[in-house]
């Protein structure tokens, strides 16, 4: 399963990136209003700031939300780079869109999925990622997790080459049960991501290892 990081923080790309997990990134307006970046040319530039970070793919939205105006926008990110991906919303003229993007060779992330029908109409399509949002099902009651597997099903089903990327991730907890669904990617803040490395046991133990050592060391000199 690819990492990928959700965010615009170029120091939390850097440190994921160097931590060695690191797989790609996916942002987006807000989180790039939340780093202070705004206007064309500045989110611009911040993209290609991200893209020499990392080796894998990098999702940019675009922000209009009909056909000609996501064309225009995502034919212009593009071009910035090879590792971009044009991000276009689960709507008629999204679907649309990824479906001209496709026969062009350019990567699409269909985004705010939630229902399989969308994932589905997405894959038709020819998106390169589909980002069914599990975090704001479970806020209203529903299995994301349980999105994921249906879509994984359908998916499977067909052969659709479409990647699952499960989007809104909270915690481990959800990271583990995309994982065992068998998600292709999972996009996360970096916290996320390094909560995988606790475990009370693999403190203690360690603790107990250097106490061990300190002890015989002293009992050596």
């Amino acid at each position: 399963m690819k990492f990928f990081i959700d965010t615009a923080n170029l120091k939390d790309i850097q440190e994921a990136q160097d931590f060695g997990i690191l797989d790609g990134v996916t942002t987006n307006p807000t989180l790039m209003a939340k780093e202070g970046i705004s206007g064309d040319n500045h989110v611009k530039n911040h993209y290609l700031a991200i893209c020499a970070i990392v080796d894998g793919d990098v999702s940019a939205e675009v922000i209009a939300t009909d056909f000609e105006g996501m064309i225009s926008e995502g034919q212009e990110l593009a071009i910035l780079n090879e590792k971009i991906v044009v991000k276009v919303p689960m709507t008629k003229d999204g679907i649309k869109a990824i479906k001209y993007f496709s026969k062009k060779g350019i990567k699409t992330n269909c985004t705010l999925v939630f229902s399989a029908g969308q994932a589905l109409l997405a894959a038709k399509a020819g998106a390169t990622y589909v980002s069914p949002f599990i975090g704001r099902l479970d806020d209203i009651s529903v299995d994301g997790l349980g999105l994921i597997n249906e879509i994984r099903i359908i998916y499977d089903n067909y052969g659709f080459t479409t990647q699952i990327l499960a989007a809104s991730i909270r915690n481990s907890t959800h990271i583990l049960g995309c994982a065992k669904i068998g998600a292709d990617v999972i996009t996360s803040p970096l916290s996320a991501i390094l909560s995988l490395l606790k475990h009370p046991l693999t403190e203690s133990g360690l603790d107990q290892f250097l106490a061990d050592h300190k002890r015989v060391a002293d009992q050596n000199m």
